[in-house]
């Protein structure tokens, strides 16, 4: 089970910090990722950490998020800065054993489990 939580509502350049802590999974041997939907758009990725930490970002977020993981919490982590209104979304955590730890993909096919979401919402 993920289960997200740290969305809210923000101003423009504001930041937030997204939390997802599972039961039932070992992070440090799963692939793990950050999607985010608004309304009427597809799933898009966000963010991906691998068992590694070898990490990966959408072109739309470089530079402003950071993904991070606590193997001990069994916690991941997004960190947004200089958030956007085009940012606002509903967030959901995503996992995968993918292959050894090691992301299969970017993409919401890439990836087995999935939490609840928590919305974020950026006002201009």
């Amino acid at each position: 089970q993920l289960v997200e939580s740290g969305g809210g509502s923000v101003q423009s350049g504001g930041s937030l910090k997204l939390s997802c802590e599972a039961s039932g999974y070992t992070y440090s041997t799963y692939c793990m990722g950050w999607f985010r939907q608004a309304p009427v758009k597809e799933r898009e990725g966000v963010a991906t950490i691998d068992s590694d930490d070898n990490v990966s970002y959408a072109d739309s977020v470089k530079g402003r998020f950071t993904i991070s993981k606590d193997n001990a919490k069994n916690t991941l982590y997004l960190q947004m800065n200089s958030l956007k209104p085009e940012d606002t979304a509903m967030y959901y955590c995503a996992a995968d054993p993918g292959i050894g730890g090691y992301c299969l993909g970017t993409f919401s096919t890439d990836f087995s489990y999935w939490g609840q979401g928590t919305q974020v919402t950026v006002s201009s």
